[in-house]
């Protein structure tokens, strides 16, 4: 009898299907990835063993924990299941986690809960399961609320409260889709340490994870099993189309061209950025962004990455004008760009475009699709009537691949990749000379990663298009970008063509970020290996090279000196050692 026993399962909402005929175990200690697109019933299958699905939703089949059915028990004894047996860690911690209650507390809930710890005893535990996780200082932890911690330290939590009730089964939903690599590959390697004790069932549309941490896999389409079986047989012979296509889409780090390098001035410039923000109530100030300087090209893409917290977002909001710059410059066309918004011209304006990293908050929730993509087209086009602006619209929306059938749709009514869609035609409406992607895909499958991607690299070499494109996914990067900015801590770290960062990182920081990325392939490559500890606090960093403390190549003068930015084999790094120092992937 297996741990875990799904028999014919389904799942409806009125007349659709959501979930047909699923058949899927688990057994106790075993590793299992439940993989598939966006919409492909993996969460829904989730939440239906745990029985938390909503009452609208209708079910068939069985599903057993260790012979006992789940779909038709009482709230008390699926309350046991989830004391006792199954435990969930969701994609996102911030929803997840109260925000107005500090974390220990939370975790202490659990036990009260579920009567199973109570006062001191309830405390002590907590304690011990966030040091089990890893968490650094769980007492000063214990005592902070959740926008306090950074995303990794949240997914940790959000793992200590799941396995806080001793579960048999823990089912992670995504656990790492919006952490950068470095988080994801420790939280990774947490839940490997977990399986000698507790099954795992990971529900991911990343390959890379899933080669690198499951035993098996079983892969859905539609709400319908199509393959399952060992994870090795299954990516060295896969028997389904679609996993076949999903393999085939899977981004990689470790194979693939490069883009070639590409010539000629700058479309947009920034030099010497700083940015800072004052604490609430006058406190100290956080310098976000340290001397960072780039520069785009006509037809170019330049990768900006590092951690979250490493000032990516700070650095290009800055230099669009929606984020206070202290000191630098900018340029536009080779002429100055004045560093607030309401101090550009509104032709400059249409020229800067962002796509931001979540489409639906983006997106107005009470406009319809084709009045968010006319609204900048009014604004900047006005000589343009109606009828103009509604054919220039549906051709836009079109080209991003939304056919007339979503004109009227609100955003609440689109999937994640038609939402992403519709933020990149409102950006590309007003016809602009640089485009910055703020993670744009991060939360995308695979599919509809690649179908962005094409379509940014379509408009690109149709249009000249300069984009900077803010990303952690390194094997998204690498097929896009044709130079990369690595920056950590607010500080430029290395930047290069991607050609030479993928093969011959300069920086012990880049090739620990190259290092992370998980390969979609258990033979070649599976899990990244993680980068140890936390980045420092901005309001307390490192007084030599900020990288020093989390870097194995870190000598006395690292410690004590902050290192200048230099030209080393073809790249600008800051590092003391990059002379010395062989980081190659590959062999000349």
């Amino acid at each position: 009898m297996s741990l875990l026993e799904i028999e014919n399962l389904s799942i409806r909402y009125g007349a659709e299907a959501v979930v047909a005929g699923l058949s899927l175990t688990v057994e106790q200690g075993e590793s299992v990835g439940l993989i598939g697109e966006s919409g492909s019933g993996k969460t829904q299958t989730a939440l239906a063993v745990l029985g938390l699905l909503p009452g609208a939703a209708r079910l068939g089949g069985s599903i057993r924990i260790d012979g006992k059915e789940v779909i038709g028990a009482s709230e008390a004894e699926l309350n046991r299941l989830r004391a006792e047996r199954v435990a969930i860690v969701f994609q996102d911690p911030l929803q997840a986690l109260n925000p107005y209650r500090r974390i220990g507390s939370q975790l202490r809930q659990v036990l009260i809960a579920h009567d199973i710890a109570h006062a001191a005893a309830a405390d002590e535990q907590v304690l011990e399961m966030l040091a089990r996780v890893g968490l650094p200082d769980p007492k000063r932890q214990a005592r902070a609320f959740p926008h306090q911690l950074s995303g990794g330290m949240r997914q940790r939590v959000l793992i200590a409260s799941a396995l806080l009730t001793s579960p048999d089964l823990l089912i992670a939903d995504e656990p790492t889709t919006s952490l950068d690599v470095t988080v994801q590959a420790q939280i990774l390697e947490l839940l490997e340490d977990l399986r000698d004790e507790t099954a795992l069932l990971l529900i991911t549309h990343d390959l890379g994870i899933v080669a690198g941490t499951c035993e098996r896999l079983a892969v859905l389409d539609a709400g319908r099993l199509v393959e399952s079986g060992p994870t090795r047989r299954v990516f060295a012979a896969p028997e389904s189309g679609r996993m076949a296509r999903l393999i085939a889409v899977a981004p990689r780090l470790d194979r693939g061209d490069t883009l070639p390098p590409v010539t000629g001035d700058p479309v947009f410039a920034v030099r010497d950025a700083e940015v800072a923000y004052r604490e609430r109530d006058g406190g100290r100030l956080l310098n976000a962004v340290c001397g960072v300087s780039f520069d785009v090209r006509r037809g170019e893409t330049l990768a900006i990455v590092g951690e979250s917290g490493s000032g990516k977002s700070s650095l290009v909001r800055a230099a669009l004008g929606l984020a206070p710059l202290a000191s630098g410059r900018l340029a536009f066309r080779g002429e100055p760009l004045p560093g607030s918004l309401r101090d550009r011209s509104l032709s400059t304006r249409r020229e800067l475009q962002l796509v931001f990293q979540d489409p639906v908050a983006s997106l107005n929730p009470q406009m319809p699709v084709a009045a968010i993509v006319d609204e900048p087209l009014s604004l900047h086009r006005p000589e343009l009537g109606v009828a103009e602006r509604r054919e220039t619209v549906a051709a836009m929306l079109d080209r991003v691949g939304l056919g007339g059938e979503y004109h009227r749709r609100y955003p609440q009514e689109l999937s994640g990749g038609q939402a992403q869609r519709v933020a990149m035609a409102r950006a590309l409406i007003t016809e602009p000379s640089v485009l910055v992607c703020d993670e744009a895909v991060s939360a995308l499958d695979g599919r509809v990663r690649r179908q962005i991607l094409s379509l940014l690299k379509d408009i690109q070499r149709e249009t000249g298009l300069a984009t900077v494109f803010i990303a952690h996914d390194l094997a998204v990067v690498r097929g896009i970008a044709h130079r990369v900015l690595v920056v950590y801590l607010g500080r430029h770290v290395e930047l290069a063509s991607a050609a030479n960062l993928f093969d011959k990182p300069q920086h012990p920081y880049s090739r620990a970020l190259i290092d992370a990325v998980p390969v979609p392939d258990p033979v070649a490559g599976g899990a990244g290996t993680p980068l140890p500890g936390e980045p420092p606090s901005i309001l307390d960093p490192p007084s030599g090279c900020a990288f020093e403390p989390r870097c194995r190549f870190a000598h006395a003068r690292c410690a004590k000196e902050a290192p200048f930015v230099r030209q080393v084999r073809g790249a600008r790094v800051a590092c003391h050692r990059a002379d010395e120092l062989d980081l190659s992937l590959r062999a000349p």
